[in-house]
């Protein structure tokens, strides 16, 4: 049996609860946040204790997932890896490179396992979709939403962007060669508004464009590469493929099975850990999208002075 306790019971900390909750072999031992109430209630729904403090739970759990302010990544994680616990700590990592390396190297250290929550990871559209890349050579994200005034204490490239370069990583087996990067602030005093052009090494390239302030919400990526072409609408939850056979061009679209994505990554990450395995979106991974992420920051504010 492994013991779980969630470090956050806001929007996102709640369903971890519900999720781990439901879980075989898993007993949800606590829910942690600074609102006790809030806690509480989370708590007495999953039938667990309600603590303030996650120092409470270090002697009651063997894994913790994190979904507490950015900010407190750091501390909170190595606070749980120096105790021996296992942990998932949602995106992003957390909030400087040299942060992410301490963690990282700590989890090696001590055979933890540290894993990132990048989502999308687990989204069967971007399961699916790749199992059929192939030496890309242009990749286009878009991900917008409209202004819901959340997460704004951070710039958009954190909050959203984020999840793109961590499957554009993913999707390209090649170092990056340059990175530019335009955006703006417009309804709040960090960067709404992102596009940016990364270039690989082995001559992929990648745009990813970002925005909190759109018209509406758009979840897309489109993979290019020799002979085909792959285009994943996240929210139809539909992959149309294009490819050329015998000088003909054919059209699919397929459907991939429905599941929940955070169910699939908490599954994960309690498999890791029985099983000693490395993670989907291991410490590393989490490092890497988080390094690009606050280069296209730095180069959009440049462009802004």
């Amino acid at each position: 049996m492994i013991n779980a306790a969630v470090i956050g019971a806001g929007s996102i900390g709640r369903h971890h609860a519900r999720i781990f909750s439901s879980l075989d072999g898993v007993r949800l031992a606590g829910v942690v946040d600074t609102n006790f109430t809030q806690a509480r209630e989370i708590a007495q729904k999953y039938n667990c204790s309600a603590f303030t403090d996650h120092r409470e739970v270090l002697g009651l759990a063997d894994a913790v997932s994190i979904a507490v302010p950015t900010t407190l990544h750091f501390q909170v994680a190595m606070d749980f890896l120096t105790h021996n616990k296992n942990i998932l700590v949602e995106k992003p990592i957390t909030t400087t490179v040299e942060e992410a390396d301490t963690l990282i190297e700590e989890a090696e250290k001590r055979g933890l396992v540290l894993q990132v929550g990048h989502l999308e990871r687990f989204n069967a559209g971007v399961a699916l979709i790749s199992t059929m890349v192939d030496n890309p050579k242009f990749i286009e994200s878009r991900r917008t939403s409209p202004f819901l005034g959340r997460c704004t204490d951070v710039d958009v490239t954190l909050d959203l962007m984020i999840h793109d370069i961590d499957i554009i990583l993913s999707l390209v087996n090649s170092t990056i060669a340059d990175i530019r990067a335009t955006g703006a602030k417009v309804l709040t005093e960090n960067i709404d508004v992102a596009h940016a052009w990364i270039e690989f090494d082995n001559g992929c390239i990648a745009e990813a464009v970002t925005s909190r302030i759109a018209n509406e919400k758009v979840r897309q990526l489109k993979v290019f590469q020799r002979n085909s072409f792959l285009n994943l609408d996240y929210q139809k939850q539909e992959l149309t493929c294009y490819s050329k056979h015998d000088g003909n061009v054919g059209k699919e679209i397929k459907k991939p099975e429905e599941k929940e994505p955070l169910r699939e990554q908490l599954v994960s990450f309690i498999n890791c850990i029985r099983n000693g395995t490395r993670p989907v979106v291991s410490g590393y991974e989490g490092r890497e999208a988080l390094k690009v992420a606050l280069k296209i920051s730095g180069l959009v504010n440049q462009g802004l002075l």
